[in-house]
């Protein structure tokens, strides 16, 4: 299943499923034939990668099982604005869990989908997980380990935009050192969130042996496309993490969400890759290699690096990080650069 890597200058614009592709090369979302499983009407903030992100990913998991999909959705963000009660914008069979268990609920819902298919009730439904950071790199992470060790037929998927958003931005173990948020302020000898806390959990989940595991942004969708179309001719526990910036956590304009998700990964602070049994398979590699400056300027949460004294020292630590993420997952190198 390899992917066709789309050259912008190819079409003159960053429009993701230009009319000028050929068919084949055109995202999902360019199909008239699309499921719009998160359809208009939702409440998200305008800019809201989380929106843009589980829209591409659900319609590229529905396209890909031929429409045979249940979710199950912790709750956050995601949940908070697409199902106002007794609202919704989801046009699939879906359910909302606790915090915490997304992992088991659609667990179990794997476990009831092969009795009946089994007994001949139902054809091959497959089931996907899905939660913002909080749920799953914090209150969910035992049900989700569970979901891994047990290698049950899930893909889990989560929007990481770096702190609990839904209720007041407060500091996660996905948000990044010194960054900004209620419950790490600006405040002290070294401000915003430490250095030395929290946890990267594709690494975590590659240490399980899983089928398949895979990070994406919503910068690149047609990657993000490929990979949840890949994990789900997959069977077993598999897991993929997107990038999704939030304007209003994060501080920034809504229009440069997109920018934002692209510099995270052109600098090298979020690697992009795919990896099978524990092993990296592949890269996307960085185009334009940018210093971390021009990733982190842009944002309030690190708005305080930047003031009349500029805090080269926790820059550079930011940049060491960024570097080591490059060598670690060979960012710059062509023998990864390729999905195979």
């Amino acid at each position: 299943m390899p992917l066709q890597v789309i050259k912008f200058y190819q079409t003159g614009t960053f429009t993701v499923g230009n009319r000028l592709l050929s068919a084949d090369d055109r995202s999902v979302q360019a199909n008239t034939q699309r499921t719009n499983s998160l359809n208009s009407g939702h409440r998200a903030c305008q800019g809201c990668g989380e929106a843009l992100g589980a829209r591409y990913a659900i319609d590229a998991a529905m396209n890909a099982t031929d429409r045979q999909l249940i979710a199950a959705n912790a709750t956050g963000c995601l949940e908070v604005f697409s199902t106002p009660y007794p609202e919704t914008s989801w046009q699939i069979p879906w359910i909302h869990s606790l915090f915490g268990n997304a992992a088991a609920v659609a667990t179990g819902i794997a476990a009831a989908v092969k009795v009946k298919k089994q007994k001949g009730l139902i054809g091959d439904v497959r089931v996907v997980a899905q939660g913002g950071d909080g749920g799953t790199t914090d209150i969910g992470f035992g049900c989700l380990s569970g979901m891994f060790e047990r290698n049950d037929d899930v893909l889990y998927i989560c929007y990481d935009n770096e702190a609990y958003m839904n209720t007041g931005v407060q500091r996660s173990s996905a948000t990044p050192p010194a960054a900004r948020t209620a419950t790490t302020m600006p405040v002290g000898a070294h401000p915003g969130n430490v250095f030395g806390q929290g946890k990267f959990v594709p690494a975590i989940a590659m240490a399980h042996e899983i089928p398949y595991v895979a990070t994406a942004t919503v910068a690149d969708l047609h990657d993000l496309e490929y990979k949840v179309t890949k994990a789900m001719t997959m069977r077993g526990a598999r897991y993929i993490h997107i990038l999704v910036p939030c304007p209003l956590g994060w501080g920034y304009p809504s229009n440069d969400t997109i920018r934002l998700a692209r510099l995270a990964k052109e600098t090298g602070l979020f690697p992009v890759f795919e990896a099978e049994y524990d092993q990296i398979t592949s890269t996307l590699p960085i185009r334009r290699r940018m210093p971390v400056e021009e990733y982190l300027k842009p944002q309030k949460r690190f708005a305080h690096l930047f003031g009349k004294k500029p805090d080269v020292g926790t820059i550079a630590r930011i940049q060491a990080h960024a570097d080591k993420n490059i060598r670690k997952y060979g960012l710059l190198q062509e023998e990864f650069s390729q999905h195979g």
